[in-house]
């Protein structure tokens, strides 16, 4: 997380991006969300010493300036290639740490770190089929990644293929149970199928994890605003947003909502989804009680 103005900023921004894509998505939109592949950072070094980012914007660029003078230097280095596309992500600057990584993927097609980098990069660039198909390639059936596997549901999520999203979210969860990212990804994977009961209890989990972050926080409040409950929106995104911002953040989704007519249809759908829960009739039996309470999809 990055301080300062610098901070203050992307803290204002964030929010509302996952907003605007969440609300497009209900509508069929596959426009990338705001970094829910996990980055090129998480778990991209494997064993590798990572050098941490600052967390000034002015000593960011001079981090990032730094760094890539040394790639320049020494392009074979994987760490140095590595910790500079890390540098030009935090900068936002993704184009061009796709290019250093595919550059470095190139120079170890079978490195697996590498090839999970770069297939997040590409990512986070919007190269979705690219960056699946490298992603396929950046772990192995014997030894998965976590981390990878979250960026395949995402780019699953953001092709519209939710189903198999939630698979890799699941197995990605098997070998980091309850890692909150996971979790919110696996949150807004149900959001974009309208199932926003599931929705918020997945994220609700996530953001009661102590390593959860804003985003995971900001991606619960988007969800309870997509139901209606703007006041429990508002008090989640307090937790990392000034009163202020919380309400011009909720009141921004109000205004998406509105002018999107989301909203109306994710009601239709919800009245659809009881109507049909009244009309089945109860199993009987000892099994009776033991009903699932997962939305149906559609």
């Amino acid at each position: 997380m990055f301080s300062s103005n610098f901070a203050a900023s992307r803290r204002r921004s964030a929010p509302s991006a996952l907003a605007i894509c969440a609300l497009l998505a209900l509508s069929g939109c596959t426009q990338p969300f705001s970094d829910i592949t996990g980055s090129i950072g998480a778990g991209s070094l494997g064993a590798t010493r990572r050098a941490e980012l600052p967390t000034d914007e002015a000593q960011l660029r001079r981090f990032a300036e730094e760094w890539g003078h040394r790639f320049d230097a020494d392009p074979k280095n994987k760490s140095v290639a590595l910790t500079y596309a890390r540098a030009l992500h935090a900068l936002d600057r993704n184009v061009q740490a796709v290019a250093v990584l595919q550059g470095l993927a190139i120079r170890y097609p079978d490195d697996l770190a590498v090839l999970g980098a770069y297939g997040k990069s590409l990512a986070d660039a919007g190269r979705l089929r690219e960056a699946a198909d490298v992603l396929s390639r950046a772990h192995t059936p014997e030894r998965p990644d976590w981390s990878v596997l979250s960026a395949q549901g995402s780019i699953a999520d953001q092709l519209g293929h939710h189903e198999e999203a939630r698979d890799y979210y699941q197995t990605a969860l098997k070998i980091k149970p309850d890692d909150p990212k996971v979790l919110s990804n696996l949150g807004l994977s149900y959001a974009l199928s309208k199932q926003l009961p599931q929705a918020e209890s997945t994220l609700l989990t996530a953001a009661a994890q102590p390593a959860a972050d804003m985003r995971v926080r900001q991606n619960l409040a988007l969800v309870l605003a997509l139901q209606g409950k703007f006041d429990e929106a508002e008090n989640w995104s307090r937790y990392d947003l000034s009163p202020i911002d919380a309400a011009a953040n909720v009141a921004s989704i109000r205004q998406m909502i509105a002018q999107s007519n989301s909203w109306r249809e994710i009601q239709i759908y919800s009245e659809k989804t009881k109507r049909k829960s009244a009309e089945t009739p109860a199993p009987r039996g000892k099994l009776g009680a033991l009903t699932s309470s997962a939305t149906s999809p559609e």
